[in-house]
């Protein structure tokens, strides 16, 4: 009793659906079934304890006059009970029996309850329970309990034994239909907002109430559409929670109810629900970088979004003036973006969206994208009138970047300096300028338009200077010299772009000429003799004309009486040491042959270097350090050159000794007229150790250089020529 007050303060004054709880009744003792002579007392109770106000009792559905809150009967029929607040309790069939054997069930029993039954009689031995006429349980236990009991119409009956005075007898009681009641209705299936619109949230709700006596039960629930469970499936909360109802959400849906047990188990009715989609509506395209201006190899990203509109969008981005979308995208968003990468120039122009969720695409409006080039890197061209770029001519630098936005901001740079600048719409930039010797060196240019600074290759120009008069001196200086000297002819030209071709004139004839790569002028070295007197003047040429020296005149005189002994005591000693020469070279002829018959072997070769004479031409380049001449003689009418001959231990070393014979042929060509209708003569380039005062010791030595003449002239093969001469 206790238990049943303890639950009816804690039930809930109304059930899960709002609608006012049934009363109920309480028995005592709890059996519906009782002898005749038995009482029971009846209690009536709603969902707040106590009671309150007058109770109204029912017997077989007439008033009784009792109003308290029990009252206690005695006899058989329905029995059932209204308070203020509640609804009127199921009817409770009692019944009083005078039979001698009678089986009990407890009230109130309710569905996946555990009932005990009782049989109950007089001196009872063996007790037996049926159920729909079978046998279930044959004990001499009075009670037996049925487990998880549901409603149906099963009828239960015992059988008892006991000894009578004809022996043992046996009882059978009335059949007895438990009374259960239902532990929970079938839930009911609600939907908030019961038409949900698409993307919006909808809550289910699985509806049902425990009675007052069993609400200590735990039940759980599981939501359903068609046949596949929603989220985690089993759950205690009566309510699932769907936070985006989509188009192809809506069907059938419905819920279950158990208990944790598993005893009962109840399912709804299957509700209609229907998502309702809202058409996009106000379409709009945006652009970034905002106001769509972009440079060539930024990233475009288009924005489309709708300000309405439910469910799927498919969302399409398109170009003004080609067929093909640029892209598409099919999403349950607002919005959706499309990223264009590394833009060229010919994803300039306008651009527009579309968005579509079934009932028709949606076009936004029209946005230009305009696109700006970086200027690419120039080119720079030089032209002038003529092929040789020259002093005086006019210069023309044409700048052209073959891409980039305009305007372009142009500057020339001549090593590195600004000459100028000039902006233009579109194509290239000039710049005019007269040519001076300055000018010479490397140009470049230079390109910008606002997105970044590009340099052109450099271009080297050579400005030719043509040459200026050159300058002709002597060296040493004086107008006179004498036959013999070395005179030094010097020519200059002060201005002028090398290499520069110097020629050099006596009366107009021409002595030779010399090429100078570098500038610095050039000079010619001439031997004087008499016929040399008269004018001498030079010419300096670059290519852009001759230009000639003034004239110096130079007066030749004839050699003094000092100079005249010292070339004759040269001479002597010369012509000494060539008789000298002649006779080694003639043991060593000796001892070659002594060798070449099985002596001595021969070592070394005769060392030749025959002049090349050329005839003077204004074309032609030439030694700077030699001049040029007519054309050479027959090399065989030259005599041999021997070169690097050692005297042993002699103090006179010839490093070249060449004997030149004069013919009638050579004579004619020769260059140096003063030659014609001489003898023979023996010229020593070099001479070394000796001295014109050493004639003693030459004559001392003598000796001991004919001793040693095998050994240290063996390979002079020009030795017999030397003696001819």
């Amino acid at each position: 009793m206790f238990l049943w007050l303890l639950l009816l303060i804690l039930a809930p004054g109304r059930d899960q659906s709002g609608v006012t709880p049934k009363a109920f009744l309480l028995l005592n003792p709890p059996w519906s079934t009782n002898f005749n002579n038995d009482r029971v007392t009846l209690t009536c109770r709603d969902s707040l304890s106590p009671a309150q106000g007058d109770i109204s009792w029912y017997h077989n559905d007439h008033l009784l006059d009792n109003i308290s809150e029990e009252i206690q009967i005695h006899k058989t029929g329905y029995y059932k009970c209204k308070t203020q607040r509640s609804s009127p309790s199921d009817p409770v069939h009692m019944d009083f029996l005078p039979d001698r054997l009678i089986i009990q069930a407890p009230h109130p029993v309710f569905e996946g309850d555990d009932v005990v039954l009782r049989c109950r009689g007089r001196d009872n031995k063996e007790t037996v329970f049926y159920k729909n006429k079978k046998e279930i349980r044959k004990s001499y236990i009075s009670n037996f309990t049925l487990n998880s009991v549901s409603r149906d119409n099963d009828k239960y009956y015992c059988t008892a034994s006991r000894k009578g005075f004809w022996g043992v007898r046996r009882d059978i009681s009335k059949p007895l239909t438990i009374q259960v009641q239902e532990l929970f209705p079938p839930p009911v299936l609600t939907a908030r907002p019961s038409q949900p619109i698409e993307g919006r949230p909808v809550t289910l709700k699985c509806e049902t109430w425990l009675p007052p006596q069993r609400s200590y039960i735990q039940l759980q629930f599981c939501f359903f559409r068609e046949d596949q469970a929603l989220g985690s499936g089993w759950s205690s909360s009566p309510e699932l929670n769907l936070p985006n109802m989509w188009s192809e959400n809506s069907g059938s849906y419905w819920c279950q109810a158990e208990t944790v047990t598993h005893h009962v188990r109840k399912r709804s009715l299957r509700s209609q629900i229907h998502v309702q989609r809202i058409p996009v509506s106000d379409v709009n395209l945006e652009i970034q970088p905002p106001e769509g201006q972009l440079i060539e190899g930024e990233n475009l990203l288009l924005i489309c979004s709708v300000a309405n509109g439910t469910g799927t969008v498919t969302f399409s981005w398109h170009r003004e003036g080609t067929v093909r979308s640029l892209g598409t995208k099919t999403q349950r968003s607002l919005s959706a973006e499309l990223q264009i990468l590394t833009v060229k120039e010919h994803d300039a122009g306008r651009y527009y969206c579309a968005a579509d969720n079934i009932h028709g695409p949606i076009v936004s409006k029209l946005i230009r994208v305009t696109l700006r080039i970086p200027v690419s890197r120039p080119v720079l061209t030089l032209r002038a009138p003529g092929a040789q770029v020259v002093v005086g001519d006019m210069m023309e630098l044409h700048c052209e970047a073959r891409r980039g936005s305009p305007p372009i901001l142009y500057r020339f740079y001549h090593d590195g300096v600004s000459l100028g600048s000039s902006s233009v719409p579109s194509g290239r930039a000039f710049f005019k300028f007269s040519l001076t010797a300055e000018h010479s060196g490397n140009y470049s240019c230079e390109a910008d338009n606002g997105l970044g600074v590009q340099l052109s290759d450099r271009v080297t120009l050579s400005v030719t200077v043509p040459v200026s008069h050159p300058v002709f001196t002597f060296h040493p200086t004086g107008a006179q010299a004498i036959v013999g000297d070395v005179l030094e002819l010097r020519c200059e030209a002060q201005r002028g772009s090398p290499p520069i071709l110097y020629w050099f004139y006596h009366k107009n004839v021409t002595l030779g000429s010399i090429l100078d790569p570098f500038g610095g002028g050039a000079s010619f070295n001439l031997t004087l003799m008499a016929e040399h007197s008269g004018n001498f003047s030079c010419g300096a040429d670059n290519g852009l004309g001759v230009q000639r020296s003034e004239m110096v005149t130079l007066s030749v005189t004839g050699p003094s009486s000092n100079k005249i002994m010292l070339i004759t005591e040269g001479v002597t000693a010369g012509l000494l040491s060539i008789l000298g020469l002649a006779a080694t070279a003639a043991l060593v002829c000796y001892f070659r042959t002594q060798r070449n018959s099985g002596g001595l072997s021969t070592t070394g070769t005769p060392s030749y270097s025959p002049r090349e004479f050329k005839e003077p031409s204004r074309t032609s380049n030439t030694d700077p350090q030699e001049p040029t001449y007519s054309e050479p003689p027959d090399p065989m009418e030259q005599q041999p050159v021997c070169s690097n001959v050692d005297l042993g231990e002699s103090n006179l070393v010839y490093s070249q000794i060449c004997s030149i014979q004069d013919t009638k042929e050579n004579s004619a060509n020769s260059p140096k007229k003063h030659w014609e209708h001489k003898e023979p003569e023996v010229i020593y380039s070099e001479l070394k150790k000796a001295h014109l005062d050493d004639s003693a010791g030459l004559a001392i030595n003598q000796d001991r250089d004919l001793e040693d003449a095998a050994e240290n002239y063996e390979n002079v093969p020009c030795a017999l020529s030397a003696i001819d001469n």
